[in-house]
């Protein structure tokens, strides 16, 4: 198997070949949400199944990626219900995702259409690379072979979608010295520390060299072949579908719509209206409000 693989990369993955190819291809995506120790209370089944129901729209999407030589653009599948979901949670929830990611391997390039809490960005700036391991580890996804690498990356302020709980021992309630007094104020540190981002994350992308190009889902890029599957955390992108080279085949373009800043300039916009929202909280008494 790893000649095979090996045979596979240096015949097919060559930017002749990559020319030669394009298509589209169609992701299912899947986020799992675990809300046994959601609030400081919990939530009963109801409040469980109600809060999925409400969350099914953001948490299981489609998109398309169409690709075409050293280009590619990403965008969601919409659908009425998705769109529907209005301020509050929906507009929370909706600032988690990026719009329209066109990307040029060639020229280095990531333009990505963001509509945060209201406000069009449009962010313009290099590719940012993930240093990935490729394995000896194979498997079939519909007619293609598929390969295992893997990959550390670092959390942005804006994925939202990676929080997790923190332990009960890293509270500052916790960190209190013997005779120390727990005031409201600590209470309400805790309560808005309960959930942070981590630092990194493990990224595992299964690829086919048999789909010469270095393009895949989202940001997710330079593998030598076309990314079929991502698992991030809790999400899990897998390609359901490939058309490749269509008679009617879509054009390949930029986004424009948008204020022009800089991948780091929106994550400063983003960290100052992180910070806004849990002096909010805090002002709300950890309480929270209404959407």
């Amino acid at each position: 198997m790893k000649m095979i693989i090996t045979l596979l990369l240096l015949l097919l993955f060559s930017p002749l070949a990559a020319q030669n190819f394009t298509g589209q291809a169609f992701y299912q995506s899947k986020t799992t949400v675990d809300l046994d120790n959601f609030g400081r209370e919990g939530m009963s089944e109801d409040m469980k199944k109600q809060m999925m129901a409400r969350m099914k729209s953001f948490l299981e999407k489609t998109y398309i990626l169409t690709f075409s030589g050293q280009e590619s653009v990403y965008s969601e599948e919409v659908s009425l219900e998705a769109t529907s979901q209005g301020r509050g949670f929906g507009m929370m929830m909706a600032s988690m995702e990026p719009g329209i990611q066109y990307k040029n391997i060639g020229q280095d390039q990531l333009i990505e259409a963001h509509e945060f809490f209201g406000k069009e960005f449009l962010i313009k700036d290099q590719l940012s690379p993930l240093d990935w391991v490729v394995t000896n580890e194979s498997k079939v996804i519909g007619q293609y072979l598929a390969i295992k690498a893997t990959a550390m990356k670092q959390v942005k302020p804006d994925e939202f979608n990676l929080m997790r709980r923190r332990r009960n021992s890293d509270t500052p309630k916790d960190t209190k010295k013997e005779g120390e007094e727990v005031t409201k104020d600590d209470e309400n540190e805790t309560s808005e520390l309960a959930v942070v981002l981590p630092e990194t994350v493990a990224i595992t992308a299964w690829f086919t060299p048999q789909i010469p190009i270095g393009h895949g889902p989202g940001e997710y890029w330079g593998l030598p072949g076309l990314i079929l599957e991502l698992n991030i955390d809790r999400t899990t992108l897998l390609c359901s579908k490939i058309i490749m080279n269509p008679k009617n085949m879509p054009s390949i373009e930029a986004p424009t719509k948008g204020e022009v800043v800089t991948q780091d300039a929106f994550q400063e916009i983003v960290t100052k209206k992180t910070e806004e929202l849990r002096a909010n909280w805090r002002g709300r008494g950890g309480r929270g409000g209404r959407g």
